[in-house]
């Protein structure tokens, strides 16, 4: 069998990749940068956005493992379909779920998830919530001992390691049973962004400072982060989103477990695994 892992360079599609090698299958990865990708993977250059160019790549594919890119989703699910593919597992979203049409992250996941329904091939949508890689943007901050600018901070967050994300995932893409499945994926406990800033202090030997934006400032800040993808509607989300857990904890799933069979890692592990990002 054959494993064509696409986004093979990102956090979780990497990982993917490292877990599919340790079962010893045969792993064909593809990305835009394929280079730093490690010594038994095929690699191939490629972009979702450009279907075309998986040509090669899907050949003699069996499955899939996907990330969401509405550009070229149809083109994409064409090669799939004329290489032969049996079964894709897609990275989703949690919020996928949201019927929402101010979501606009809802909207994009939706778009390929409906391309895979669709496309009368086997999938899998695994969903996860809120990534603990997205703390990763205060890493440069945190090693210059500035103060954190966090919107809500006092909002909960179930955030999930990439390492669940991509452990569920391999075992969609090798096991049975998992075709049709939708898997709502989250960290295993609900804690504030202030609790996160204060595990990665207690991570890496100092305190994190924080100062707590809300309303207008706290969307200056997230304008900021997201305002170079012109997407206003994504920073709209997320406040709401943000506002709707202040004092009120995040969904918790116990997904990662039914189907690892061991708990989902705490962010407090996911700190100690990224220590090193926090202090250069």
């Amino acid at each position: 069998m054959t494993i064509l892992v696409t986004g093979a360079t990102g956090n979780v599609g990497r990982a993917v990749v490292d877990l599919l090698l340790q079962q010893g299958v045969e792993v064909r990865a593809t990305s835009r940068n394929p280079d730093t990708l490690p010594d038994g993977v095929d690699k191939r250059k490629a972009d979702l956005a450009e279907p075309e160019t998986f040509a090669d790549a899907l050949k003699g594919v069996d499955k899939v493992y996907l990330y969401t890119q509405p550009s070229g989703v149809d083109g994409f699910v064409a090669q799939a379909k004329a290489a032969g593919v049996k079964h894709i597992v897609l990275l989703s979203a949690q919020a996928a779920q949201d019927p929402d049409p101010r979501n606009g992250i809802a909207r994009i996941h939706r778009i390929v998830e409906a391309a895979l329904r669709d496309s009368g091939l086997a999938w899998t949508f695994v969903r996860p919530g809120p990534f603990a890689t997205n703390s990763l943007q205060w890493a440069r901050s945190i090693r210059n001992g500035e103060t954190l600018r966090l919107p809500y901070a006092q909002s909960n967050l179930a955030s999930i390691h990439e390492r669940d994300i991509a452990e569920v995932s391999a075992r969609a893409l090798t096991e049975d049973g998992h075709e049709g499945q939708i898997y709502m994926l989250t960290g295993p406990e609900s804690i504030t962004q202030a609790r996160q800033a204060d595990l990665i202090g207690q991570a890496i030997g100092r305190p994190v400072a924080y100062e707590d934006l809300i309303g207008d400032e706290a969307r200056e800040e997230l304008t900021k982060r997201f305002g170079a993808h012109g997407s206003a509607a994504i920073v709209d989300t997320r406040i709401r989103i943000y506002e709707e857990f202040l004092g009120k904890p995040d969904l918790v799933t116990d997904t990662v477990e039914r189907i690892t069979g061991r708990p989902a890692l705490t962010y407090a592990q996911w700190t100690l695994d990224h220590k090193a990002d926090f202090t250069g």
